[in-house]
């Protein structure tokens, strides 16, 4: 990262990965809402300027925090699933099971990021519970579509909802990982997994 001219004070380098790493942390224990700059900062170690002059504004450090966490293996385990696993029943029960287990890993803060940080984003930050509205539904858009591809395999009964059942997983989803903010250990939210993954309206393959 380049250096601001005239600037006296501020280090010639700092890691960008590990500051984004430690606002990933902050947003995701506290969500966007609740952490302000002088707490991001910091933790990060920096001035409010050099914030400003690597990320751009809160917002936008938050939208590259997201897409940061995206590609760790704790954000990438769904997208790994479905393109892993044979079958839909396979995907989509080791996407709960997976969940149940690193949701409440104590190594990072409880839930999903991208579920958790949106609490209680006010009116003037609309654009930030947009951005992650649209990225719960673009997810939802992708099991909704493995879903229609596995009714076309066979897979699933022609008189299956590939829509419903795509919005009963993400609810469950978004619901394992506010059980686990809320204290709910891997025990339980396997339990959950398992009893979810039987509405399945077909036999696994």
């Amino acid at each position: 990262m380049g250096r601001t001219g005239g600037t006296r004070g501020r280090p010639r380098s700092f890691d960008r990965d590990a500051a984004l790493t430690t606002a990933m942390r902050l947003f995701w224990e506290r969500g966007y809402e609740a952490t302000s700059v002088n707490e991001l900062t910091e933790a990060m170690g920096i001035r409010p300027a050099s914030l400003y002059a690597a990320f751009g504004d809160k917002a936008s450090l938050f939208k590259e925090v997201v897409h940061a966490y995206a590609s760790t293996p704790v954000g990438a385990f769904v997208g790994a699933a479905l393109q892993e696993e044979p079958t839909a029943y396979r995907a989509f029960a080791r996407i709960l099971r997976e969940a149940a287990v690193i949701f409440p890993d104590p190594s990072h803060p409880a839930g999903c990021l991208t579920i958790s940080a949106a609490t209680n984003v006010t009116p003037q930050d609309a654009g930030v519970a947009a951005f992650l509205r649209d990225l719960r539904n673009a997810n939802l858009a992708v099991l909704r579509e493995r879903l229609r591809t596995a009714q076309r395999d066979g897979e699933l009964p022609a008189d299956a909802d590939p829509n419903a059942l795509a919005g009963y997983f993400a609810a469950v989803f978004q619901g394992m990982s506010q059980r686990a903010r809320d204290g709910a250990d891997a025990t339980e939210l396997t339990q959950v997994a398992e009893l979810a993954m039987t509405a399945w309206p077909a036999p696994p393959s």
